[in-house]
């Protein structure tokens, strides 16, 4: 069983991208992008363009309490809800160019089949169980509460403001009952527990299992944070978990039982089928019903046909690692999580985001008044892979200028421009290559292979921070060659210096599209290319009813831009941002806090 890290990929390997729901209580912000659906992006992008056949899915969580409270604040459906911000999460995707292959919701009819499906298997196979449990109850509303509804002190950290199910503070799972001074969040009236009879999933049972899987498996590539949550909550002793709740919104509960008629399947446990119910979505969409098979199906040896990556943020790592394998193990015959790259959380100007203080970065207001590779490139640079970090905006405005801008904008300005001019709009023949010609062509091949591995690896803030380096060496040769004084003189020479920069610039173009593809699209054109990096067609992720279409993506490879090619008139890439807009912005986000 034993499955090695550094296990070559071949370049047929398939690829499962699941990537986390999120809840449809409210539109994207910047957290949500930097940690969670942008790196599924980049790296999805990146294993398209190895030519791996990839599927990248997910979709609105229409189930969770938050979507239920927000609606009785609004004196609304929680429908309405779900409906509003699933087309406000959809326009996010679409601006920013977060493609999936498809992203649609927890509320269709497939979603309910299979996870009922997975509830009745696992219950046949004696892996859930009825108990009577304690649940809250709010006298002054006459009903159970769901635990996002109950708020009381944190049994671990002392957090006053601990959910029911959850601490925000120290990221500890959380019955109601372990809270101090439990009471509504609605009200503030004090909470009491009644009995109330549920189906729990039988994790103790499970135990074995998961830990058979998890120690028979190299996990040293997990990330830090991955292994210590998983880590911790085996170490403790798995336990019954609760999977049924006393909701009138979810999925019903698939048994023959008055008692259960109005009760529904916790939101927990469906919204991680998710991952499995859109792949069968898509596969019949796509008119192959059987194809999500190629990504799930363990073949005759238990082994998977495909590595599956789930991008989530830290306090859904439990989630990952311990209960969605748990389920799967105990359903049997379907593929278990090769990694999951969690992401530690996003501040804004040094304190935490908090929706509920409107502290917070909503993305359907940034993506308006900025370029979305600005966006993209920021949010990558300052990606929470292995830390919480920190977004300001004067941060934003001086990386934006000096890196995206004056380093690698400047580059292929600078050299597009030259040769346009110079050169009847055709990239130059190059003479014989002197030895700093090699050297710069040299490193662009070895920084091609370390960008690789990082990209495998799922290390795409350190990725980007390479090809930023590409892009500096580019420029500090064309500082010591300096072709626009030497075609005075020497136009062969000249010539020479701008057709190896056209080369690194070309590379650079690939190594930057998982990261910037709508500038990888232009300059794939300046170049003088034809298609080919299949970003010259716009869509929709709108269109379809959630379903996202991938484009064709670039090939990874490093190629050469030929002499003689005639490219197309550049323009700017990237724009450079007033040094007024950092005031500006901080302005505003004060406030939007006051407001």
């Amino acid at each position: 069983m034993a499955e090695e890290k550094n296990q070559e990929l071949s370049e047929s390997q398939r690829i499962l991208v699941s990537v986390a729901w999120p809840y449809v209580n409210g539109p994207f912000h910047a957290g949500h992008i930097s940690g969670v659906y942008l790196p599924a992006d980049i790296f999805a992008r990146f294993q398209r363009a190895k030519g791996r056949d990839v599927l990248m899915v997910s979709g609105s969580d229409c189930h969770g309490t938050p979507i239920t409270i927000r609606a009785e604040q609004e004196g609304v459906t929680p429908l309405d809800i779900v409906e509003r911000y699933h087309t406000s999460i959809l326009g996010t995707l679409d601006a920013l160019g977060i493609e999936f292959d498809l992203f649609t919701k927890t509320l269709t009819d497939n979603h309910y089949a299979v996870t009922q499906d997975i509830f009745l298997k696992l219950l046949e196979k004696d892996f859930i169980y009825k108990e009577v449990m304690t649940g809250s109850y709010s006298e002054t509303q006459g009903r159970f509460l769901p635990d996002r509804y109950v708020e009381g002190t944190c049994p671990f950290c002392s957090n006053p403001k601990a959910r029911g199910d959850q601490c925000d503070n120290c990221g500890n799972q959380l019955d109601p009952v372990q809270l101090g001074n439990p009471h509504s969040k609605e009200d503030g009236s004090p909470v009491t527990f009644r009995e109330t009879e549920h189906f729990f999933l039988d994790l103790g049972k499970l135990q074995p299992a998961l830990e058979e899987w998890i120690n028979s498996r190299d996990r040293s590539y997990w990330r830090d944070n991955t292994i210590a949550y998983t880590k911790n909550w085996l170490e403790r002793g798995l336990h019954g978990r609760a999977i049924t709740r006393d909701l009138e919104w979810g999925v019903p509960v698939p048994v023959d039982n008055p008692a259960f008629k109005d009760k529904r399947i916790y939101v927990w446990f469906d919204a991680v089928i998710g991952y499995l119910s859109a792949s069968i979505e898509w596969a019949k969409r796509t008119g192959q019903p059987d194809a999500w098979k190629h990504w799930w199906s363990l073949d005759e040896s238990g082994q998977s046909p495909a590595r599956s990556y789930y991008f989530l943020a830290k306090d859904n790592i439990t989630f990952h690692t311990i209960i969605w394998p748990a389920m799967l193990l105990g359903y049997g015959g379907l593929a278990l999580p090769y990694d999951v790259p969690a992401a530690e959380f996003l501040n804004l100007e040094g304190e935490k985001m908090s929706t509920s203080q409107n502290w917070a970065l909503w993305m359907p207001d940034i993506q308006e008044r900025y370029q979305p590779d600005q966006l993209r490139y920021y949010l990558t640079a300052i990606a929470p892979e292995t830390r919480d970090s920190n977004w300001t905006w004067a941060d934003f405005v001086s990386r934006i200028n000096n890196e995206l801008v004056g380093t690698y904008g400047n580059l292929v300005n600078r050299v597009l421009t030259n040769v346009y001019k110079n050169y009847d709009g055709q990239v130059p023949a190059p003479g014989e290559l002197d030895e700093s010609s090699k050297a710069l062509l040299v490193t662009r091949d070895e920084t091609f292979a370390r960008i690789s591995e990082m990209l495998e690896g799922v290390h795409l803030r350190d990725a980007l921070k390479e090809a930023l380096s590409l892009a500096s060496a580019a420029n500090k040769y064309l500082d010591e060659k300096a072709p626009w004084k030497v075609i005075k003189t020497d136009r062969e020479a000249a010539g020479t210096t701008f057709w190896v920069a056209l080369q690194v610039i070309n590379t650079l173009k690939v190594l930057t599209y998982p990261f910037l593809p709508f500038a990888a699209e232009k300059l794939h054109s300046y170049l003088g290319f034809e298609g080919g990096d299949g970003t010259t067609e716009s869509y929709s992720g709108q269109e379809k009813q959630g379903v996202i279409a991938v484009r064709p993506t670039a090939k990874w490879a490093i190629e050469e831009v030929p002499a003689g090619q005639a490219l197309r008139q550049p323009q700017i890439l990237f724009n450079k941002l007033d040094e007024k807009v950092a005031e500006e912005e901080k302005e505003r986000l004060l406030a939007s806090r006051k407001s």
